[in-house]
């Protein structure tokens, strides 16, 4: 997709971070918004944001949002249906909200882990469930999930995560290879370190008094994070533009899944001996 102006995206968790990034950077574009996310606060300022980027650009752009709980299958068909009525059609889809959750496997109930995937996971299948129908009718179009570099690799206390984000690169490629012959292009984003407030809004189930509180593990993410939202929805659209079917996102990523191709087994092993300790990498 060589160009954004006058097409309409979708963008999930766009109250902040990257799902707030990709709407200023593609209302900057003249593209038209459908934006959605359970903070109505932080959508509302998206919006306002976005339409005054537009603005300044010089175009004048409709823009729709929501409160949307993504792991609600009839809301998320509810809002697809609004975003249709107000701008005939769907170009682009950012499957984008996510949330965190960190503790010993152990030490998660199963409503945990239910959480997680309901958002990280059926949230993903359930916007490519109500919108493919309507990206199908664009004369070009393009659905992004975002999955993260923790869909590549493992490390302790984010299994749930790591279900998630796995399921959704497998999902991901799976569906693209359905969608091979249609006009419907498909991407996975898989993000390293973005400064976005995922951790600090995490759930955190300690496996001991001795852990890092949550507080402790966003100064320590934010530290280390090495892209801001704006700079990682630049990456994910110039994967967009050139089609890419997955968009590695920040240097770490990519060292990473060179890492994972080099040591398939022992990359775990190889980032302690080097780096005393792997760095949270959530997206």
């Amino acid at each position: 997709m060589e160009s954004f102006t006058g097409r309409v995206a979708v963008i999930t968790g766009a109250g902040s971070g990257m799902g707030r990034a990709l709407a200023l950077r593609l209302a900057a574009e003249g593209c038209h918004l459908s934006l959605a996310d359970l903070n109505v606060d932080g959508l509302a300022e998206s919006a306002r944001q976005a339409e005054a980027e537009a603005a300044r650009q010089g175009h004048a752009i409709r823009c729709h949002q929501a409160r949307l709980d993504v792991a609600d299958a009839a809301a998320f068909a509810a809002f697809a249906e609004a975003t249709v009525a107000l701008h005939g059609g769907v170009d682009l889809l950012f499957n984008n909200a996510g949330v965190a959750l960190t503790g010993p496997f152990e030490r998660l109930s199963p409503d945990d882990f239910r959480w997680l995937m309901d958002i990280n996971f059926w949230g993903v299948v359930n916007g490519c469930r109500v919108f493919l129908p309507y990206l199908k009718r664009s004369p070009a179009a393009h659905l992004v999930n975002t999955s993260s570099v923790f869909g590549l690799i493992s490390v302790p206390t984010q299994s749930a995560y790591h279900a998630a984000k796995f399921a959704v690169k497998g999902f991901t490629d799976s569906l693209r290879l359905e969608l091979a012959d249609s006009k419907v292009k498909v991407s996975c984003v898989m993000p390293g370190g973005v400064k976005t407030g995922i951790v600090r809004s995490s759930r955190l189930v300690p496996g001991d008094n001795q852990g890092p509180t949550r507080e402790e593990m966003a100064t320590r993410f934010e530290k280390y994070a090495a892209l801001t939202p704006l700079a990682a929805a630049d990456e994910i659209l110039r994967g967009v533009r050139r089609g890419a079917p997955r968009i590695l996102v920040g240097r770490d990523a990519r060292f990473l899944a060179l890492l994972v191709r080099l040591f398939p087994v022992r990359y775990f092993d190889v980032l302690t001996r080097f780096s005393r300790g792997t760095k949270v990498l959530q997206n």
